[in-house]
């Protein structure tokens, strides 16, 4: 088994592409197959050594290894040669319509009531005809000739599928200027390249008709397609003009955790719920293509977020041990432990480095609570149970409780009004500076 992900490097890769390259990759995963990252930049104009450096960063992040990979500008004489065999077989042919006079033969077709498919005008041009208009400067461009029959396909996730080709506008393959349009590299190189499963947005089911019939021109055979449906925003519109905001490198920009956005992708459209998983393996165990339903994919990017958070809390000391060193806020596991519950990302480790270490300015609501309680902070060294016993005692000194009790001793201690249970914050806080905050001096 084998699959790919082909992302033009014409710009930033989205929780969309992404998408697409998670189902080929869980799905073949799972298989044992491997995984092709396949580099689709035949629009010279747009494609940028830059973004493709940005596509390997981004999955690299991700941790959507490849294990082959392969790039469409290297390979341009064998989508000669697959063009030069389809002109032999007369399912190639050279068409000298305008732009212009293709629009408007669009429109007449259209106020006939008619649909917008090209006439096959070219094919009644004769060698004569041809050779005049070259002449004329004019330079052709290719169309693929259908069968106009129905091609049918059995579809991992929509079933049993049909495209009429007699509906459908012969392909164009070749521009006039001689460049490959998407579709022709596209199937030769999985031809060539033994692709074994093609996963794709819904958004080609009708190409893949078209597809179907170049495969079986060039190859006699065809992969195994699998069409799942599109993202939509949380309020059910089309996301694809917002895409440009949901970019990989801005997630990781923004300091969430890469196992957020395959744990989310892994599961919109599923029937499954959304849950935070921190280990790809996992991922990929309990992945199964056929429990992809057909309705539209809800993507809030406000789930991120908070699987993100999810993950955080439940990392180890060890695991983000190096991060905390890159934010100069290793203070220990203990330090770990106690606030990592009140973090939304890593970098907000830093807000809680001051209230452990100082210098913190404390705010005192309530000066007879907190200069009681200065005086009855323990000797010694505090514990995470050194907490119980203190509030106890500055209650029954002050007759203080509830609200009225925890949260002057939380604002003097640590300046704030909500965060980290105090237990473990009072330890590393520790008796001496504890004792000068609750006195209102800063420490």
């Amino acid at each position: 088994m084998k699959v790919r992900f082909a992302p033009s490097p014409t710009g930033k890769i989205h929780v969309g592409n992404v998408r697409a390259a998670l189902f080929n990759w869980l799905f073949v995963r799972k298989a044992g197959g491997t995984f092709l990252l396949r580099i689709d930049d035949t629009d010279f104009a747009r494609s940028t050594a830059e973004n493709e450096d940005g596509i390997r960063r981004d999955l690299s992040w991700l941790g959507l290894t490849w294990d082959e990979q392969a790039r469409q500008s290297d390979r341009t004489a064998i989508y000669d040669a697959a063009a030069e065999k389809l002109k032999a077989a007369g399912l190639l042919y050279p068409c000298y319509e305008t732009a212009e006079e293709l629009e408007r033969k669009r429109k007449i077709a259209l106020s006939r009531g008619r649909p917008p498919v090209y006439d096959r005008a070219a094919l009644s041009l004769t060698a004569d005809d041809r050779a005049k208009l070259e002449a004329e400067g004019q330079r052709p461009h290719w169309r693929f000739k259908l069968s106009g029959n129905r091609v049918a396909w059995s579809d991992l996730i929509r079933g049993e599928q049909t495209v009429d080709t007699g509906s459908m506008s012969d392909p164009v393959l070749i521009r006039a200027d001689g460049a490959y349009l998407y579709t022709l590299p596209s199937v030769v190189d999985d031809v060539d390249l033994q692709i074994t499963h093609v996963i794709r947005g819904e958004d080609h089911v009708t190409n893949t008709g078209a597809q179907i019939e170049i495969f079986e021109a060039l190859s006699g055979t065809r992969p195994v397609f699998g069409h799942y449906s599109l993202l939509v925003g949380a309020d059910g519109e089309a996301l694809s003009k917002r895409l440009g905001s949901l970019s990989i490198e801005g997630l990781r920009a923004d300091g969430l955790d890469p196992m957020a956005v395959l744990s989310l992708l892994a599961r919109l459209g599923t029937s499954d719920p959304v849950e935070p998983v921190a280990d790809r393996a996992v991922l990929v165990e309990r992945f199964d293509i056929t429990r992809i339903g057909r309705a539209p994919a809800r993507f809030d990017p406000e789930d991120v977020v908070r699987l993100s958070a999810q993950l955080l809390h439940a990392r180890s000391y060890e695991a983000v041990k190096a991060d905390l060193v890159a934010l100069d806020a290793d203070l220990g596991e203990p330090f770990w432990l106690a606030v990592r519950a009140n973090l939304a990302k890593v970098a907000d480790v830093s807000a809680w480095v001051p209230v452990v270490t100082g210098p913190l300015t404390p705010v005192i609501t309530d000066a007879a609570v907190t200069d009681a309680a200065a005086r009855l902070v323990p000797e010694g060294e505090l514990t995470p149970e050194s907490w119980s016993g203190f509030v106890a005692a500055v209650k029954d000194a002050t007759g203080a409780k509830g609200k009225g009790l925890f949260m002057p001793l939380r604002q003097a201690l640590t300046g704030m009004d909500h965060g980290p249970e105090m237990g473990p914050l009072f330890a590393l806080i520790g008796a001496e500076r504890a004792r000068a905050r609750l006195s209102g001096q800063t420490a």
